[in-house]
């Protein structure tokens, strides 16, 4: 697992998938469990060079034309976002990134940005590079785009603790990643070469070994979900816990929190048992009100019953993704007073 890529992929896909999986208990046993701060070169904090990876898009150095989504519907997706003019949805158990230039297209008019990773789950870019969390290979892969197609030039590896959520920050030009249960987050920068590297690794030692799922950047602080008992507030540069904000147990397992219209919306996975029965949508006025269940069932607005997953904002409105309800996958809605209107796209 160690090993770059070779330059031509000459085995099918399926074929490469399972040696991934055949591989993994080796990856475990390698010794890499944990990237070591010795990889920082002292004075700019540079970690090494990732690998260059080839992409499946490259022949020689020549781009091919780019492949289209196989399949017409989508299983689990976790995030649907925009970057620049183009769309993004990344099909987590499909194990695939797939981009459009619209929302209208059947999803087989979608092309493949990598299908390459094994569950990811985020997808975020500057406009000049884009990088996806590849939450099972436990590394962040690094794209640029030439012409129409998305080539996958390195690879950040041996980021453990299941990188699960990648953001770009345009107030810092930082992208923070989020490890789910290590605790971590990484700082990654790219410079005027386009040259992307961690410029630091910071941490929560209470959560390592807690499952969070996602953070929220507000201004200088940060918000992680709760995994288990409560949500936490720290600096964002120095992830310095602020305060705590406990959680009922039916609202344990968090996956987002989104501010809307000086409220707190926030989908929930799970109870503390790890019940997927609890999964829903809630808000509230303030995170300090969960304690005292003071918050609002929404979920209704979505039909509900399946799993709601990350929020995002892109063309004046929100889109939410959704799992386990075959015919409901991804939502757009509005918030006008208080009041959600919604629709499937998809």
């Amino acid at each position: 697992m160690n090993k770059t890529l070779p330059k031509r992929i000459r085995a099918a896909k399926t074929l490469f998938i399972s040696i991934l999986i055949l591989c993994a208990p080796l990856f475990l046993l390698s010794g890499c469990s944990s990237v070591s701060l010795d990889n920082i070169i002292p004075g700019n904090k540079h970690i090494r060079d990732a690998t260059p990876a080839a992409s499946a898009d490259t022949e020689d150095g020549a781009i091919s034309v780019p492949r289209f989504n196989s399949y017409p519907d989508l299983s689990v997706p976790t995030q649907i976002t925009k970057i620049g003019e183009t769309y993004f949805i990344v099909d987590c158990y499909h194990n695939q990134v797939i981009y459009n230039d619209n929302l209208e297209d059947p999803l087989t008019d979608w092309k493949i940005m990598t299908d390459e990773m094994i569950m990811g789950h985020t997808v975020a870019g500057d406009g000049t590079v884009y990088l996806i969390d590849d939450t099972e290979n436990e590394r962040i892969m690094i794209f640029e785009k030439k012409d129409d197609s998305f080539i996958f030039t390195k690879e950040l590896k041996n980021v453990t603790g299941r990188p699960h959520y990648i953001v770009y920050d345009e107030k810092s030009g930082n992208f923070y990643a989020w490890c789910s249960v290590s605790g971590e987050l990484y700082v990654i920068k790219r410079d005027d070469d386009n040259n992307v590297y961690v410029s630091d690794i910071r941490k929560i030692p209470e959560l390592d070994g807690v499952y969070v799922r996602s953070f929220t950047i507000t201004g200088d602080e940060i918000l992680f979900v709760s995994g288990n008992s409560s949500i936490i507030k720290a600096k964002l540069d120095t992830l310095e816990v602020i305060d705590r904000y406990p959680v009922p147990d039916e609202l344990a397992g968090m996956i987002q929190i989104t501010p809307i219209d000086n409220k707190y919306y926030i989908t929930i996975s799970t109870n503390a048992s790890w019940d997927q029965s609890y999964a829903t949508i809630i808000r509230c006025d303030s995170l300090e009100d969960l304690e005292y269940r003071n918050y609002e069932d929404i979920y209704s607005n979505f039909i509900g019953g399946g799993t709601p997953y990350y929020i995002t904002s892109f063309d004046g409105a929100y889109y939410l993704t959704e799992h386990r309800l075959p015919d409901h996958s991804i939502w757009r809605f509005k918030v006008e007073n208080g009041n959600i209107t919604a629709e499937t796209i998809y």
